[in-house]
């Protein structure tokens, strides 16, 4: 049964393909000795998903950009730890590296809709996916195995997190009950604010020294928000040890919120994103389960996706 008719599923394609290319063995390969582990996960995960959620629009967001320069800007050490040696881009494992424009190439015979934006992450691009789908007033389901994403949820919009922390086959829901019972904040917006606070080494993201997630939650729940907190330093009632760290700090709570928080009108393209039943290009896929080793995957998905 679909798990929300009408559902916009939302793919952070490249924390799937990490999670695959992790999981599944790298002797899984092509006719030729070619790693296809994360590609062979990959399909793999999308049919279990497809076939257990049933969703009427399918996206894998993509990052055309993974370390936007806005971002930079405002924090020169977002991601920094994740460059490659000559600095050009991210530090991707070789075998991993050689099997994403595979999978570029899978998608679209397949005719699911692969979506970045120049100079954005795909994270800015799921929450413009994502606004879009509420404005058409169509339910959303982001999975992903970031935690950034969490600053989506929002029931009344019904938007939703699926967190893979436990496996495809055994997604954590995140909504707002799950925040507040997780985190202790009342909805993304809230989360967004707590991670401005608490920080993401991670990502890079020092949060304010001295504080973090328990004290973070703290003056969130205090104050209702990272507006509220900053109006508050003058207020006696804030203890002096924490009003110190936040003023020490306010160089960087004043730009990391752009930093964290998700871009929601980025440029991207507006193409139909509807399920496909059929493959788009059946020989081309046809051509390119045979050149890879892809036939069981390849079954699997194009019959989740019949139905």
């Amino acid at each position: 049964m679909p798990d929300r008719p009408g559902v916009t599923l939302l793919l952070d394609t490249a924390s799937l393909y990490f999670r695959a290319f992790y999981g599944v063995p790298t002797s899984v390969r092509s006719p030729d000795g070619q790693p296809v582990n994360a590609v062979r996960g990959l399909l793999e995960m999308i049919a279990r998903l497809v076939a257990d959620r049933r969703p009427t629009h399918l996206v894998a967001c993509w990052d055309d950009d993974w370390r936007p320069a806005f971002r930079v800007a405002a924090v020169p050490t977002y991601k920094a730890h994740r460059l490659a040696p000559d600095g050009a881009g991210e530090q991707v494992p070789p075998e991993l590296a050689v099997q994403v424009p595979v999978i570029a190439q899978v998608l679209a015979a397949v005719g699911i809709a692969r979506l970045g934006a120049p100079g954005y992450e795909a994270d800015d691009v799921i929450a413009t996916l994502a606004t879009r789908a509420v404005a058409a007033g169509q339910p959303v389901d982001v999975v992903t195995g970031d935690r950034d994403l969490f600053q989506l949820v929002d029931d009344e919009a019904r938007v939703r997190v699926l967190y893979t922390v436990k496996g495809i086959r055994d997604l954590l829901v995140v909504d707002q009950a799950e925040l507040a019972r997780r985190y202790g904040v009342a909805d993304g917006a809230a989360y967004a604010d707590l991670a401005v606070l608490r920080g993401d080494p991670s990502d890079g993201l020092p949060g304010v020294p001295g504080v973090g997630e328990k004290t973070a939650t703290a003056l969130v729940q205090a104050h209702g928000s990272l507006a509220g907190v900053l109006a508050a330093l003058d207020d006696p009632g804030m203890r002096p040890a924490v009003r110190a760290r936040l003023v020490a700090a306010r160089d960087y709570l004043d730009v990391a919120p752009a930093v964290v928080r998700v871009v929601r009108t980025a440029p991207v393209a507006r193409v139909d994103t509807r399920l496909p039943l059929t493959p788009a290009d059946p020989d081309a896929l046809a051509a390119l389960a045979e050149r890879w080793g892809l036939a069981s995957a390849v079954r699997r998905l194009t019959q989740a996706l019949a139905g």
